[in-house]
């Protein structure tokens, strides 16, 4: 063993959280040395993350409140809303390869300028309530076009990192860039309470109108500041650096960079009429699904049970079709459908940071500093994440990938138990606490984990399927989430009692289901990682 080795074996706890402090050191200044397009990225990403964030704290009670749509339709609007960003950015992902990343960010901001404008002018204007109210559809052509400029917008400015950043400082990036998105969703928990609160009289009947105008106002200053630092000296002068740094890099690592990227197998499959079949099937597993909410809904006279059934009946035979002529799908492996799917539970748990905790934390301790600003304590998982995050990757650098992803998200789930003992301010904190560090226990391993079993070739394809489940979580827990409310957390007017206990004792249960499958399914999953290495 080299002397390397043991001196890292050898280090300390203490040791490693204070590398982690002088790593957040050396983020920060290599932040503040980054070329000056990269802050044209940077500085309106904090932003946005705290606009986007924001946004989605207080819209489900500004749908309640103001618009008058009932608890479950308000989780249907998040439900389209968030899982309509994802799918968003399957299409609009390219846009930037374009017509350049300032291009880009500049048009998606002036669209978020737009959309979240409608929004705030949704109940700034008398223009009646309820879901068939124009006062609705102008709510929801804001968050149509804002859904759109995200899948614009997140695309580009991932793409603005890898631009602006050689080899040497792209890990930094990347990291800088997910940060501040967190430290701008904390900073929405100070900005949204106080404008509220301040023009509640202005803005009846709580001024959430007020705060959409601000977040409208702060897009206006993220386009601001993007047309005036992205400009085409600085994007030249950038990339020139960056080139500069990936020669410097190369030549001190002895290595060809051009040599390094992985060249990712296209493999043709001839759809021999299945195309057509598949088409069919999914627009009758379309409908179907629309039916189920149809139904929920009370519109149509079907059993719920009947077309639960024949929603998952045609949904299974569509994928079945669509993989029957793909056979290097990732899909069909299926250890990696499994581990990716079986995530679901467990993060439904950060679909319900905006679909429950703002209702939970208003209504169920209505009267309290936490219900006057619940924006807040809704908020404090991202600064959570910020902070922890470095600690705990050096805390777990050299454990297993596949037992960190089991203890994460045992870690995660197992504190909703705490909510089970009612609405008390203490428990909740400690379950924010203790979830945050499940999540930076198995979050960023996720994506690690793909890699690893990813066929050499298809690390991007695989990176890229992974994602789905999470487009899946946001849509089905939006569907429900505003069932449980009602039913769980219903209005003060409405005069009924609250019964947050059962609702979290069933949250926790679905979460558990993540953690309880991944030790029963270790041997086998471990397993086919043994397989691939051996193979490899």
């Amino acid at each position: 063993m080299s002397e390397a080795a043991q001196t890292t074996e050898t280090k300390t706890a203490s040791q490693i959280v204070s590398e982690a402090f002088n790593e957040l050191g050396t983020t920060l200044v290599a932040f503040v040395k980054a070329p000056k397009a990269l802050w044209g990225v940077n500085i309106p990403y904090v932003i946005e993350g705290l606009v986007y964030f924001g946004i989605l704290t207080i819209l489900g009670k500004y749908c309640s409140e103001n618009v008058g749509l009932s608890d479950l339709q308000a989780g249907w609007v998040y439900s389209v809303f968030t899982a309509g960003i994802t799918f968003a950015m399957l299409f609009l992902g390219g846009v930037s390869d374009k017509i350049g990343v300032p291009r880009a960010l500049a048009l998606a901001f002036g669209m978020f300028i737009v959309g979240r404008g409608l929004i705030a002018l949704s109940g700034t204007i008398s223009l009646g309530q309820g879901l068939g109210s124009p006062m609705f559809f102008t709510m929801i052509v804001g968050l149509l076009i804002t859904l759109i400029a995200y899948g614009l917008y997140q695309p580009a400015a991932y793409a603005g990192v890898k631009r602006y950043t050689s080899p040497k400082t792209a890990a930094m990036g990347y990291a800088v860039v997910y940060g501040l998105m967190n430290l701008g969703a904390f900073f929405s928990g100070f900005v949204s309470p106080a404008i509220r609160h301040r023009f509640v009289n202005t803005f009846p009947p709580n001024g959430l109108n007020a705060v959409f105008w601000t977040y409208t106002a702060l897009c206006a200053v993220a386009l601001l500041i993007t047309l005036v630092i992205l400009t085409r000296t600085t994007d030249a002068a950038a990339v020139e650096r960056v080139r500069r740094e990936a020669e410097e890099f190369a030549k001190g690592n002895g290595t060809d960079e051009s040599k390094d990227h992985e060249v990712e197998e296209i493999i043709a499959v001839k759809p021999q009429g299945s195309n057509l079949r598949f088409i069919v099937l999914a627009s009758l597993a379309a409908v179907s699904i629309g039916a189920v909410v149809a139904t929920a809904a009370g519109r149509l006279a079907i059993a719920p049970p009947i077309t639960y059934v024949i929603a998952a009946v045609l949904v299974s035979f569509a994928v079945y079709e669509f993989l029957r002529v793909r056979p290097d799908h990732p899909f069909r492996d299926a250890r990696f459908t499994f581990f990716i799917f079986i995530l679901i539970p467990v993060q439904t748990l950060f679909a319900h940071n905006w679909l429950t905790l703002p209702y939970y934390l208003d209504r169920a301790f209505r009267g309290s500093v936490v219900s006057n600003y619940f924006e807040f304590f809704s908020n404090l998982n991202p600064i959570l994440i910020f902070i922890l995050a470095p600690l705990v990757a050096g805390l777990t650098a050299r454990a297993n990938v596949y037992t960190m992803m089991v203890i994460g998200t045992l870690v995660m789930a197992l504190p909703t138990f705490l909510l089970v003992i009612g609405p008390y301010l203490v428990p909740f904190l400690a379950y924010i606490l203790l979830m945050s560090i499940g999540e930076a226990m198995w979050q960023p391993r996720f994506l690690q984990w793909i890699a690893e079993v990813a066929p050499p070739g298809k690390t991007g394809l695989y990176m890229g399927i992974g994602q789905f489940p999470w487009f899946l979580t946001k849509f089905v827990t939006g569907l429900y989430s505003g069932y449980f409310v009602a039913t769980y957390i219903p209005r003060p007017e409405t005069g009924l009692p609250t019964n947050t206990e059962v609702m979290w004792l069933i949250y926790a249960m679905i979460a558990m289901i993540t953690p309880v499958a991944l030790i029963l399914a270790r041997k086998w999953m471990m397993a086919g990682m043994k397989e691939k290495h051996e193979s490899g």
